[in-house]
């Protein structure tokens, strides 16, 4: 019984199926016809002119927009806790060419514009120091709280008046819509962002993530480095037929709903051991290391996190008697 990453989770059956009908004679790379609808898709989602691509992994689709935001010499904030610090083996500043990563604390692996106007100001205007030129926060977070459209605003406009370029990481973008139910150009171009990484493989995709970006006068320049980096596919087709699928009828949305309703049963289980609000599909308990042992002996898979503390994370197709065992185990501890 699985909770220990939804990136473990099947890819949907429509996935599977849109990758099929994908399965025959076309062009190559990105000029077929799936991929050549995904600016019209994305653009109708988003309610402007965007430009999107394909790419591989969230860890590639990060550090392709981070590398047309930021320069080389130049430095990106983002929390302590981000992925791109934590999780990418350096990647941002492989992709940007030796960037750096300027670090900054906020409740809940949220960045916060205090913690981000103090960062900035540290930093003295003169060539001894590298100077911040891009913000990076992940919504929803690494702790699985989702940001409002109005706290992404006040980040945009700090971003804009410091002439910082604005990317989104959005893994789990679709769970923190759900959560707030608010639509995506509210919590993305409206509030400043630049570009986003827009995560499908852990809501129901197999192997494709979309980079959209805001700012379609970098699209020309973040292809050039998706090929140079080994990023574009030769049969791009089944990359963006899958995308596809996923907007079609809104089962981005759906799948997410689905995995968030998993994690808030978790959470109704025994919100006395709650480490942070349940905004997504993640779940953080404090739980003792021998608590954890009863669970694993029931047949449960998760992670532990700090001392003390486990993570759970539910899937879209996790509804139904494995959530409800695991609940039920929850409580009985």
């Amino acid at each position: 019984m699985r909770f220990f990453s939804d990136n473990a989770a099947p890819a949907h059956p429509k996935v599977m199926e849109a990758i099929e009908r994908a399965n025959r004679l076309d062009t190559a790379y990105d000029g077929d016809e799936w991929s050549r609808r995904l600016d019209g898709a994305f653009s109708d989602l988003f309610e402007r002119q965007v430009r999107a691509l394909w790419v591989t992994t969230g860890t590639a689709a990060n550090s392709l927009a981070l590398a047309a935001l930021c320069p080389s010499y130049g430095a990106i904030v983002c929390h302590r806790e981000a992925h791109i610090e934590n999780d990418e083996a350096g990647a941002p500043g492989f992709f940007t060419g030796g960037a750096k990563l300027m670090l900054v604390d906020g409740p809940g692996a949220k960045v916060t514009p205090e913690a981000v106007a103090a960062a900035c100001d540290r930093i003295r205007p003169d060539v001894h120091q590298v100077q911040p030129k891009a913000l990076s926060i992940t919504n929803a977070t690494e702790y699985g709280l989702a940001y409002a459209a109005t706290e992404v605003g006040t980040l945009g406009e700090l971003a804009r008046s410091r002439g910082l370029g604005f990317h989104l990481d959005g893994a789990r973008f679709a769970n923190a819509l759900v959560t707030t139910g608010e639509t995506p150009a509210d919590v993305t171009w409206r509030a400043g962002v630049d570009a986003l990484s827009f995560g499908f493989v852990k809501n129901g995709g197999l192997n494709a993530e979309a980079l959209i970006l805001f700012r379609t006068e970098l699209a020309d320049e973040v292809a050039v480095r998706r090929k140079r980096a080994g990023h574009l596919l030769s049969k791009g087709r089944m990359m963006a037929a899958q995308i596809l699928a996923m907007l079609e009828n809104d089962l981005w949305l759906e799948n997410a709903r689905a995995a968030n309703t998993a994690a808030q049963s978790l959470a109704e289980a025994a919100p006395e051991r709650l480490v942070y609000p349940v905004e997504a599909n993640e779940v953080f308990l404090k739980a003792s290391p021998e608590e954890a042992a009863a669970l694993r002996a029931q047949g449960f898979d998760f992670y532990d996190w700090a001392l003390g503390e486990i993570r759970l994370v539910t899937s879209w197709d996790q509804g139904g008697e494995p959530v409800e065992r695991l609940a039920a185990a929850i409580a009985a501890l």
